[in-house]
């Protein structure tokens, strides 16, 4: 509870398509979820090495061994798409399944929803790789950014656009709505 640093947040699962299996990811900004276009876990996180073919094998041992002799922040970005799909639970969408070196398994699940259009690392590394930028959050003295001009992420809270019942709530209403909604239907919690 005194932990300096810690983050509050929700746990939401994401199912994988075709299994009865989940990956949880904890989010600080569930508001978001609409514009995640992909999960990506950690290199050690332990489906990591079960939803890739044998022959990435090589490169996923790279990124494990690359990441343990330096510091994250002099890490660049690299990512290996393990040909997996996951369901987001609150848009129905398909969601590839990346594995990318910055995201650290000592921090929450090891498995992040990637909202490359509100999270400035998530934008770079889905720049980086070709995968979409959804922007769902908007300023309330604004517009929604469009994607195809954006050139850093909108980190604020704002505005809910294209996110369902919850479009056009504010970011702070959503945020508890949302952790409560998936409590209720059974695929995530509040967590700190």
């Amino acid at each position: 509870r005194n932990w300096i640093g810690r983050s509050e947040g929700a746990e939401v699962d994401f199912p994988l398509e075709n299994s009865g299996r989940r990956i949880r990811v904890f989010t600080t900004r569930i508001d978001t979820i609409f514009g995640a276009t992909c999960l990506i876990l950690a290199p050690e996180h332990p489906l990591a090495d079960e939803l890739i073919a044998a022959s990435q094998r090589p490169k996923l041992k790279a990124m494990i061994d690359a990441a343990a002799r330096k510091d994250p922040g002099e890490l660049k970005k690299d990512g290996l798409f393990t040909g997996q799909y996951a369901i987001n639970p609150f848009s129905h969408e398909r969601m590839p399944i990346w594995i990318g070196n910055f995201v650290l398994m000592g921090y929450g699940t090891g498995a992040i929803m990637a909202v490359p259009a509100h999270d400035q690392r998530d934008f770079e590394f889905c720049r980086e790789f070709g995968i979409p930028v959804r922007p769902v959050i908007r300023p309330a003295d604004g517009e929604l950014a469009d994607e195809s001009s954006m050139t850093e992420a909108f980190p604020d809270y704002g505005i809910l656009e294209n996110s369902g019942q919850w479009s056009g709530s504010t970011s702070e209403q959503a945020c508890a709505d949302m952790a409560d909604y998936a409590r209720r239907e059974g695929f995530g919690n509040p967590a700190v």
